[in-house]
């Protein structure tokens, strides 16, 4: 093999991201010299904060520079090494972004097991976006025994873990996701006590009927009327992880009537970005990696096939339609 491919940002979307923000390039192999190791990707990570990050506005985070390979988390195998801490045939897990093939001098690569978890865990509960749900719930909910936990988006890679977490630790968990086949999933197959439909007419009603003793606890993905109608439901000292806030990705209005609640039931609101907290996640990788190796944390994928299907895969993920964790396989 002497080229390899990648897909770069060509350009910042207006609304909507659209296939002409990506391109498709074909570049040559890179030849890797001491320190470093050549690394196959077998599968990308799609996650909704690239979206984010496609924008040229303050954030947590610099933007994503035009014409760079879009970033993202990926797992892969060592094929080249001059580096001796990595061998040929390694498994590892970087952030190599969208392409097939790339060069890193190891600083950020983690060599990976998967005698008992597959490759592509590593990428979603046993990952970022575990250790994503692990630190807003054990650092800011920080539930008790008996509590109500709310979580949107609670099919997806995240809020499906916080939700069955939750459960281990003995508390109440109400999913909040779109539509009767993502809500049954929640409840039969990841354990919650409930889920409602946030695209039901019936929504507010039915969160009330899920919540009969009010929430003390909130990990929230999607923000707007999902979060305003939650936020109403929240029990004196209630604390808030606020993980993400897809509902404004594109630009919309996310607007909170019940503000108010925040004063009357001295409520704590907390953003967080989990990579700021590198000094916890040998704490919550163990505890999640030894929870999927046993069977107890259980997961779904949504996989596009190739990384051609990447940009489709990604704006579909921006919608909602995938169903757990979106990943592309590339091998």
């Amino acid at each position: 093999m002497t080229t390899t491919r990648q897909i770069v940002l060509a350009s910042r979307p207006s609304g909507h991201v659209s296939a002409d923000n990506f391109r498709l390039e074909e570049v040559a192999v890179p030849v890797i010299v001491d320190g470093q190791v050549l690394i196959r990707n077998h599968y990308l990570s799609l996650d909704p904060y690239m979206r984010g990050r496609m924008e040229d506005s303050k954030s947590y985070a610099e933007p994503q520079a035009i014409g760079t390979v879009m970033i993202g988390g990926t797992v892969g195998e060592i094929v080249e090494s001059r580096n001796p801490k990595f061998a040929v045939g390694d498994k590892v897990v970087g952030g190599s972004g969208w392409a097939e093939m790339t060069v890193s001098d190891g600083q950020m690569l983690r060599k990976v097991d998967t005698t008992h978890i597959p490759l592509s865990a590593y990428l979603g509960s046993v990952g970022m976006p575990g250790m994503t749900a692990w630190f807003g719930l054990t650092q800011i909910m920080q539930p008790k025994a008996g509590e109500t936990i709310v979580v949107s988006a609670a099919s997806g890679a995240v809020g499906s873990v916080v939700g069955q977490l939750a459960k281990l630790r003995g508390c109440r968990a109400v999913g909040i996701a779109g539509g009767p086949e993502k809500c049954a999933y929640v409840v039969k197959e990841l354990g919650f006590d409930a889920c409602v439909d946030y695209k039901s007419p019936s929504f507010v009603a039915d969160l009330a009927a899920a919540t009969p003793d009010g929430i003390d606890a909130i990990f929230e993905n999607v923000g707007g009327v999902v979060f305003d109608t939650a936020l109403a439901r929240m029990n004196a000292f209630g604390r808030i992880a606020v993980c993400g806030l897809i509902a404004g990705y594109n630009g919309e209005p996310m607007v909170l009537n019940n503000v108010r609640m925040i004063l009357t039931m001295r409520l704590t609101i907390r953003g967080f970005i989990v990579s700021e907290h590198i000094d916890l996640w040998p704490e919550g990788l163990k505890e999640l990696g030894t929870l999927v190796a046993t069977g107890k944390l259980k997961f779904r994928e949504s996989v596009a096939q190739g990384l051609d299907a990447a940009p489709e895969a990604f704006m579909g993920l921006l919608k909602g339609k995938n169903f757990g964790k979106q990943l592309v396989k590339l091998i």
